[in-house]
């Protein structure tokens, strides 16, 4: 992995304009009901004979439910522990899901003027700051190294996914104090407090036969590993565990919940098993896993697509929903800023292709604010919950806790970065 990382790939800082131009969330079917899970938004208008018109429109990616489970349910209780915090990643969640978002309804009451191998890698290091779209507003989990042996890592997860049922069954926010940690104990809190608002419960489940990739440092040392789920027709699930001087902890969850997700690319392995770590500013990619992480957000602060990075429901469909959403609010007087910063650390994997498969975290939040008098907005979904559904005529705002998994071929290779889950939660929102 000597190879220099691309050159198309800048580590400083992200400019809007200098993102190439490209056509987050995808519109995923479970069972009976339709759940927005990324910047794909449906626009829904709604007309009155003589009264004044409604536009509905997804702010943010996510599905229709509180919870990430609410629109994936985790397989039934029974089968051996696998799934993290409802194990999910495109919905709102109630343990690591993904995310639901909220949506906008304008009602332009007085506007009808339209506007314009070997496991020798570096632990992961402090991720470094990002001054523009994205800046890390805290430093990564401190962990605690410890020589874990794959039959450790399966108990840990094991107890863990046990725990995260029954918490969840209870919606016991003090209890994942137990079990999670950092963005993602605050994202579950946040689908619980979403829930009783609401008068509705979290889904909580185990997810079966989970795999584990535990990565070990030159030292021979590990602070994190994974573990990853497939159940047929629900979702692909994987969650990060980290040692923290708390104690084991998820720290990161995501999911992909399409009929048929993508293939994870496969991890390289030494003689005995174990995973090889790879620091966030590793070469012999095609960018470091902190670049593409970066990268990633300040595409979809931009709203425009990044060449770069293959399309999809985390990619050039969330760009492409969030620049439709724009357009529609601007046409009925108001203004849409996003902001995207990363959060926590940047944790890799080596995949055995010589690429990686990495997992990052983010907090974001979007803005809505008038520029002229007569127009209302109202929230939907988490955001409207937490609102108590008032409609706004100045500004709306909502921010979200986002988590991600990619994978960034080796330095050579033609083919894109690749965003294989998610799991966001809104955090919370507000409106005058």
């Amino acid at each position: 992995m000597d190879a220099p990382a691309a050159q198309d790939f800048d580590d400083g800082l992200w400019e809007p304009e200098r993102l190439s131009t490209f056509r987050w969330r995808k519109v995923v079917v479970f069972g009976t009901a339709a759940t927005v899970f990324t910047g794909v938004g449906i626009w829904i208008v709604l007309s009155g004979s003589s009264g004044p018109r409604t536009l509905l429109a997804h702010t943010t990616p996510a599905p229709g439910r509180t919870s990430w489970e609410a629109a994936v349910p985790p397989p039934s209780v029974g089968v051996l522990p696998s799934g993290g915090p409802s194990s999910s990643g495109t919905a709102e969640k109630a343990g690591p899901g993904g995310v639901a978002a909220p949506a906008t309804r304008v009602d332009p009451t007085a506007a009808s003027e339209p506007p314009a191998n070997p496991a020798t890698a570096e632990p992961p290091t402090d991720p470094a700051t990002a001054e523009s779209p994205a800046t890390t507003t805290e430093s990564p989990v401190d962990t605690l190294p410890t020589r874990v042996t794959a039959k450790d890592a399966r108990r840990i997860h094991g107890r863990y996914a046990r725990e995260l049922s029954i918490a969840q069954s209870k919606m016991d926010a003090k209890a994942m104090g137990r079990l999670e940690h950092g963005l993602a104990l605050e994202m579950s809190r946040a689908a619980f407090q979403t829930a009783r608002m609401e008068g509705t419960q979290v889904g909580a489940g185990m997810w079966p036969r989970p795999k584990l990739w535990i990565p070990r440092d030159s030292t021979g040392t590990t602070d994190w590993f994974v573990a990853v789920a497939h159940q047929q027709k629900v979702a692909q699930v994987s969650l990060v565990m980290a040692s923290t001087p708390a104690g084991w902890r998820l720290t990161t969850f995501t999911a992909d919940t399409r009929p048929v997700p993508a293939p994870l690319p496969e991890i390289a392995t030494d003689s005995e098993g174990y995973a090889t770590s790879l620091p966030e500013n590793a070469t012999g990619l095609r960018a470091t896993p902190r670049q593409v992480a970066r990268a990633h957000l300040a595409s979809l602060q931009s709203t425009r697509p990044d060449a770069r990075f293959a399309d999809g429901p985390w990619t050039s469909e969330a760009a492409l929903f969030w620049r439709q959403e724009r357009a529609q609010l601007e046409r009925a007087g108001w203004k849409l800023s996003l902001s995207y910063r990363p959060e926590g650390a940047v944790r890799s994997l080596m995949t055995s292709d010589g690429g990686a498969l990495v997992w990052y975290a983010a907090r974001s939040t979007d803005l809505r604010t008038a520029r002229r008098a007569g127009a209302l907005v109202t929230l939907k979904g988490a955001a409207a919950v937490r609102t108590g559904n008032k409609a706004f005529s100045r500004s709306a705002s909502v921010t979200y806790g986002r988590m991600y998994a990619a994978y960034i071929p080796p330095a050579g290779s033609n083919e894109r970065v690749r965003v294989l889950g998610e799991w966001s939660e809104v955090l919370e929102s507000h409106g005058t």
